[in-house]
């Protein structure tokens, strides 16, 4: 306030003894007299400080005597009772702002403090045990399960208690609510919520008993997935800061793969083993004209987390999938390092996996390519695999069904290449076989698994 004041003065004074030069000096003397005098006062700089909201209740928890435990089949979302709970746990940050500047400059401090809080608390569910927990929504919104702490216990008989109540408790004297299932939150946010508990709903998975304990094999599906089965958060990016997650649809864990595999594991907990389908691409129906090659979704879509590349192809190198009014008809084949993610997840799980080769034909309608089941132009668009065949088909006029020639068609389909040409070397397939595995895209002519029982067309020629 005096450097103010002096200003003023020193400027009135000085430009009545030297005019205008007079009043520029007597206003930078009276600044620097000002500044003095505040600093004197008040010290290097005023302190403000700025309370946040603050509870003054910590309750805010309350239980329903006497209500029913419900007992559930299928898929069923549902509330819960609170079992236990601790008074909200407070969080005081304190910000502070301001204080620079230099020796002749006055400052404001400014220091800012504001409380979170956070709950503990356990929720009871239902009748066990139960499968899983799937989701849960915190005042009808999902709550992301990734980035919170939480126990879930399906309500065995033999289950523990809870560490956290255990802790809180000081003794381990109290109850695991055995045949119960309930969730524990540790610590959860309650910022977003008004700084209150919200009201909580489940989604809980009770199958019917019977199949699911029987099932010891599964096949894992589509195939047709460039990240899918990553088990790392790949992210598509368009640029200018915006992106998004391409293979986390579900706020339960990191990936879906993960997800997936949990539900899997869960309904069916005696599984022993899991076939991981990986699909190729066909382009013809004519045995001799036939590749098969892996396929992206799309060009020109650049993604972080992960880059796809197959078998020393690149987006920019591979062929994309055909696409209808600009939406691709499949997804791309896996990626190399996302199929590794997902056969060392597996069998980090205990299961053991076996890798299927699959083939998909990506013949698009309004094609050109001529037809050996009818002769004419034009074949049918996304045709079984089973339908590849020679040209003409076996009953049409010159088929070669039965020949030498067609026996020359299928060896240059088969091509060459053996299991035993493909050895690993940590996480690198090394070849040592026929230069139709070079690498470069003419080669992808030949697939090391060929022989399904899906390829009727081809063996019915032999």
């Amino acid at each position: 306030m005096a450097t103010i004041a002096f200003e003023l003065l020193g400027s009135t004074l000085g430009q009545g003894l030297g005019g205008t030069f007079g009043a520029a000096f007597g206003k930078a003397a009276g600044a620097l007299a000002g500044g003095l005098i505040d600093r004197a006062f008040l010290g290097q700089g005023t302190r403000r400080v700025q309370q946040g909201p603050r509870l003054t209740d910590l309750d805010g928890i309350s239980a329903s005597e006497g209500a029913p435990i419900p007992r559930i089949y299928g898929r069923v979302r549902l509330g819960g009772q609170v079992l236990w709970a601790t008074e909200f746990e407070e969080q005081q940050i304190v910000e502070r702002s301001g204080g620079i500047g230099g020796k002749s400059a006055t400052t404001t401090r400014q220091k800012s403090v504001r409380y979170v809080y956070s709950a503990n608390v356990a929720i009871g569910l239902c009748e066990g045990p139960v499968a899983l927990v799937r989701r849960i929504w915190a005042d009808g919104k999902p709550v992301d399960l990734s980035a919170i702490t939480y126990r879930i216990y399906l309500g065995h008989a033999d289950q523990p208690a809870d560490p956290l109540i255990v802790a809180k408790q000081g003794t381990g004297d109290v109850p695991a609510f055995r045949g119960l299932a309930y969730i524990v939150f540790e610590r959860f946010p309650l910022a977003d919520y008004g700084n209150r508990l919200p009201q909580f709903s489940f989604e809980i998975v009770r199958p019917m008993p019977g199949l699911p304990e029987r099932l010891r094999a599964v096949n894992i599906i589509p195939g047709s997935t460039e990240f899918g089965y990553a088990t790392s958060e790949v992210r598509e990016d368009f640029g200018y800061g915006q992106s998004r997650a391409l293979n986390r649809s579900q706020w339960t864990r990191g990936t879906d793969w993960e997800q997936a595999i949990d539900d899997l594991q869960a309904l069916c907990p005696h599984l022993e083993r899991a076939t991981l389908i990986s699909a190729w691409f066909g382009d013809d129906m004519r045995v001799g004209h036939c590749r098969l090659a892996p396929r992206t979704e799309k060009a020109g879509k650049f993604t972080t987390g992960q880059i796809w590349s197959v078998s020393g192809l690149t987006r920019d190198t591979a062929t994309p999938v055909s696409a209808t009014e600009g939406r691709p008809n499949y997804g791309g084949t896996p990626s190399d390092l996302s199929l590794i993610q997902a056969i060392r997840d597996l069998k980090a799980r205990g299961l053991k996996v076996a890798l299927h080769p699959f083939i998909l034909m990506d013949i698009p309608a309004g094609n050109t390519l001529p037809d050996p089941s009818s002769g004419g132009i034009g074949q049918p668009p996304f045709p079984w695999r089973g339908r590849i065949s020679c040209s003409p088909a076996p009953g049409q006029p010159g088929s070669p069904a039965g020949t030498a020639a067609v026996d020359a068609a299928i060896a240059a389909f088969v091509g060459t290449a053996q299991a035993s040409h493909f050895d690993l070397s940590g996480d690198t397939v090394v070849y040592a076989g026929p230069a139709e595995w070079s690498g470069a895209l003419d080669p992808f002519r030949s697939f090391p698994i060929l022989r399904q029982t899906t390829l009727k067309g081809l063996k019915r020629l032999e």
